[in-house]
This record gives structure tokens, sequence and C-alpha cells, in this order.
């Protein structure tokens, strides 16, 4: 029996999976409901010219398309969750939180994420707002105007927030992952439609020089797709045996395991904090050009048209999203806990001493394994840059982000659908 007839036949997994349906329609019909006085055709035309509104734009689950009253989306509640796992680096309460207090801790760590995501949901739509009234996007607004809108887009985010939160709990999958997989894939269907007039135009006829290249872009797509997967699903297995132990009449250990290690650690997090980085001075720069002063429209002139240069950008893009690949990873892998625990356990892998230098062992291992996973990371983030220049064509280019994340979300809710299956067989 399949696996979609394993669910319609199952009355509780078929009511969860229903219950995200239903969510996420709630979702989208909050995203189609525009704040007031907005230019549609100027807005796409600021949106298709500005990297960092894309991608704010793909983590807003789409909603920032119509300026919605959800256009922030999720992306202050990622931000926040970013910037709570640098601070574990940095204080070691919020680690012993994070990581030792158990499900307690991350409740409360999670609770210490949300109240900071508030603060840069309302620095993130004061400054939208101002960018988009700045580029004639949005009308001008009195101040009354500005401070309501503000608090209508940071109660629209923490909404999805905790729309998320209540996929996650009483549905399936992760909610806020699954928030900007609809997002995504809601756009599917603008975008072929996109592609179709800019290669057939209104007569319907292709030009014929460009079959191959159409041919050729279904072929790297179709391999892109498999190369993610790949990569996503890819791990290194460190065989580890514990020891055995003699407790009264009983004997414990004596078993072999391994420890899983994946390829690709940090997931799509070096791509944003690559990309937060790299536009923030093309963000300074639009709003210094709109200054009345010279001196700062020049320098705010500048730093707009710094990383116009598509090599340029596409170079810095790499290596910080190499960089950062590293940085990430450890943060989240920590070898000395990792062995320290193995040894607490009884555990050792096979031809390694327990303890410092079990840890050196996996340090030394993460950092190769880490060198393929950054490079995977880093071409997928320039991929469509690469296709750009290839087909020469904006029709045909690959979202390297917005694949990442699709290919991600559902490998992980067809796992967590698998484990309730079998769940219910073993009842």
């Amino acid at each position: 029996m399949s696996m979609f007839q394993h669910i319609l036949r199952d009355r509780e997994l078929r009511s969860k999976i229903l219950f995200v349906f239903g969510f996420l329609t709630l979702f989208r019909l909050l995203a189609v409901i525009p704040i007031p006085a907005v230019d549609p055709r100027q807005l796409q035309e600021f949106l298709s010219g500005n990297n960092f509104l894309g991608l704010l734009n793909i983590f807003s689950g789409g909603a920032l398309d119509n300026i919605s009253i959800v256009m922030l989306g999720v992306g202050p509640y990622i931000t926040a969750s970013i910037i709570m796992q640098l601070l574990t680096m940095i204080f070691p309460g919020f680690k012993q939180m994070y990581q030792e207090e158990g499900e307690a801790g991350r409740k409360k760590f999670g609770q210490y994420t949300r109240l900071l995501a508030v603060p840069l949901a309302l620095l993130q739509g004061y400054a939208l707002l101002a960018l988009l009234i700045r580029q004639g996007v949005v009308p001008a607004l009195t101040p009354f105007e500005i401070f309501t809108n503000v608090l209508v887009v940071t109660a629209g985010s923490l909404l999805l927030v905790w729309l998320g939160e209540l996929i996650s709990e009483y549905g399936i999958g992760n909610g806020v992952s699954l928030i900007i997989f609809a997002g995504i894939v809601a756009t599917i269907p603008q975008t072929m439609q996109q592609v179709w007039f800019q290669l057939f135009g209104q007569g319907g006829n292709i030009d014929p020089t460009l079959i191959p290249t159409v041919i050729g872009f279904i072929v790297v797509s179709l391999l892109v797709i498999a190369g993610v997967v790949l990569i996503t699903e890819a791990e290194r297995p460190i065989p580890v045996s514990y020891a055995k132990r003699v407790r009264g009449m009983k004997m414990y250990g004596g078993v072999s395991t391994y420890l899983p290690i994946r390829i690709n650690q940090a997931g799509v997090i070096p791509i944003i904090f690559a990309l937060s980085i790299l536009l923030f001075p093309s963000m300074i720069g639009s709003f210094l050009a709109a200054s009345d002063n010279q001196a700062l429209q020049a320098i705010g002139v500048y730093l707009a048209n710094f990383l116009n240069q598509t090599l340029l950008y596409g170079v810095l893009y790499f290596f910080l999203v190499f960089i950062f690949t590293y940085f990430y990873t450890a943060i989240t892998f920590d070898p000395d806990a990792i062995a320290t625990n193995l040894q607490k356990q009884g555990g050792f892998v096979p031809g390694i001493r327990p303890g410092p230098s079990t840890a050196v062992f996996l340090s030394r291992l993460i950092t190769r394994i880490t060198l393929i996973g950054a490079l995977f990371l880093g071409i997928i983030a320039v991929l469509p840059f690469v296709m750009q220049a290839v087909t020469g064509t904006t029709a045909l280019t690959l979202g390297g982000t917005a694949l990442l994340i699709v290919v991600s979300v559902v490998i992980e809710t067809i796992k967590q659908i698998r484990a309730q299956l079998t769940l219910r067989e073993y009842e």
C-alpha cells in the first residue's frame, strides 16, 4: 500500500495534514491584503532590481509582492533566531539553556527569540516602509500613518510566527519552514507565465535558436535538484563502540553504532548571513542617495552602485557563503562536548583514544566535510548569476536559495509523515 493510501486511511494523520493546508491557506489570504495606495507595477520593477528585497520576499513567503499586512513574513523571527544562536557562543548561560537544560531550556530559549523578534520587526518594518516611500512605490505618509502601518506589519509578522508554531505543534513538519515553502510555491505559476511570454512572446512562436538553451536549462535544473537532494541527505557515519559494563548480575553495553555527521550542517543560514552583510551597503546607499546633502548623496550613489557589477557581486557572495558555512558549523557542532558525552557514556571511536583525542579527530573530520558543504552552498548561491550569464536571458535563471529551501522542506516533511506511519504500524 502506498504512503498516500495510508494517509487517506489514517484519520489522525489526515486531520493533521488538513490542518496544515488550512493554516497555509489562511497565510496566503493574508498575503494578498495590501496596505493602502501601492503601485503594483512600480513595486514589481523595484523588487526585481533589488537582491536584498528579493531575498526578504522569499522569507516573507511572497507577501512582499503586494506590500501586504504580513509583508515582513517570518524574516524578523529568523533574524532573531540567528542572533540567539550567536549569543550562545558569547554567553555560557544561553549555551547551557539551549543545550543542557532539555525541553524546558529550549522553550525558554524560544520565548527569548520571540521577544527579540518584536523590536526587530518594528525596525525592519519602519526601514522597509521608509525605503519604499523614498523610491515612490508607496506614496508619502503622515507620521501617524507610518506608525500605524509599522504596527500592522509587525503584528502580521508575529501572527505568522504563531501560525507556524501551531503547525509545528498540531500538524506535520516545521511550521515556519512550511510558510516559506508555501510562499515560494505560490509564485511558480506567475514565474512560469513570465518565462512563457519572454520566450514565446505574444505570437506563441519560440525562436529556434533558443531551443538548445531551453533543453539545457531543463537538464541543468534536474541535475541541480538531484544534487540538492544528494548533499542535503549525505552524511558521514562515524563508528562508535560502547564498552561492556557489569552491574550486579547483568551486563550492559558492548554494542556498536555510528554517529551521523551531515555534509551540509548549516543549511541555508550561511546564505542569509552573506546576503545580509553583502547588501547592507546597498541598503544604506539607498537611504543616503535620497539626502539633500550633496556629499551624503554622492556617498549613497557610490554605495548603491558598488555591487552592481555582477562579477564582483558573485565573487564576494561566494566567498562570504563559504566563510559563513564554516562559522555556523562551528557554532552548531561542538567536538569537545560530543567527545565528553561519548566518554561519559562509555563510548569510543575505534582506533581513537576517548576524550581530547576524539575531539581532535572529530574537529579534523568536520573541517574536511564542511569543505564540500561550503562549496555546494556557494555554488547554489551564485547559480542564478551563472545561469543568466550562460543563457543570456533573465527568464531562464535558477533561484538557488529558493530551490534549496523547497527541497529541504519537502524532504523533512516526508520524513515526518513516514515516521508517523511507522509509529502507527507499531501501535
